[in-house]
């Protein structure tokens, strides 16, 4: 596994360098072109991924990084699965005095998790203050390979077709397991190489041939989506990332294919910890 090779770049620091002005070149309609360009099914991928993790957003206390958050989409999902109450348990009796007590939804939600969103270029990270507004959401923009946290210090790392845009897959993965705590989940959603070869040879059509001229069109900016299906097309296979997410540390290590498998969902814990 080694990282982003955009055309023309000679190194990992020019390599981050072409990646992060591609971003901020497509920012103010990055929304737009991703949900026109996924049929909408974006927004399934990333509810899918809070689904997943439900489990760590309720535990009392967590802190939950959302990185490389983009325009934030994932990021706000993550707090507002957090922000739903939760139901109270019948009492065994009535009480002996004093009004009856009240069942149901609690119409006071549970602590809030405090959720965190990253990214290294700045007009996305603009974009995605517009969208979270005053809501109780921490941004701030860091490298993804060198993030300002302590070590130890996050319950829950999501990453949305961010991570194979580093320059270094390995030091990514060293750097998300640096920052969580001992039973910490990583999980990564990617886009992937559909096993079934007929289905991947459509995909590979729209990816190369179609998504560049509608991406451009949209985003003024044809280099970012004709970069896209060849950054998924070197990126390792949903396989070779888990046995790289093992490598690197984590355990109980899986993945999922979504959609036929044009995306994975990687999840692995920082230590040794219940499986999924």
């Amino acid at each position: 596994m080694k990282g982003a090779s955009p055309e023309g770049a000679r190194n990992e620091q020019e390599a981050a360098r072409w990646v992060r002005g591609m971003f901020g070149r497509v920012a103010r309609r990055y929304d737009l072109a991703n949900h026109l360009l996924s049929f909408n099914i974006d927004r399934h991928w990333r509810s899918h991924t809070v689904r997943r993790v439900h489990e760590v957003l309720e535990r009392p206390g967590t802190r939950a990084l959302d990185l490389c958050c983009g325009t934030g989409d994932l990021t706000l999902e993550l707090w507002r699965l957090g922000a739903l109450p939760v139901p109270r348990e019948e009492p065994a009796a009535a009480p002996l005095s004093g009004p009856p007590a009240r069942t149901g939804e609690s119409p006071v939600p549970p602590k809030h998790p405090q959720v965190l969103g990253s990214d290294f270029c700045h007009p996305m990270l603009t974009a995605a203050r517009q969208k979270i507004g005053n809501r109780g959401i921490s941004l701030f923009e860091a490298d993804a390979l060198r993030l300002p946290l302590r070590d130890r210090s996050l319950d829950l790392l999501t990453v949305a077709f961010g991570f194979r845009n580093l320059a270094n897959y390995e030091a990514g993965l060293a750097e998300i397991r640096r920052v969580l705590r001992p039973g910490g989940v990583a999980a990564i959603l990617e886009f992937s190489q559909p096993p079934n070869a007929a289905f991947r040879a459509v995909y590979n059509f729209y990816s190369r041939r179609i998504l560049p001229w509608i991406g451009g069109a949209l985003s003024g900016s044809r280099d970012a989506y004709t970069y896209l299906p060849e950054s998924v097309r070197k990126f390792p296979s949903a396989e070779e990332l888990a046995e790289g997410m093992r490598r690197a540390g984590f355990e109980n290590v899986i993945f999922e294919y979504l959609t036929g498998g044009i995306v994975a969902l990687h999840m692995g814990y920082s230590t040794t910890a219940p499986a999924f």
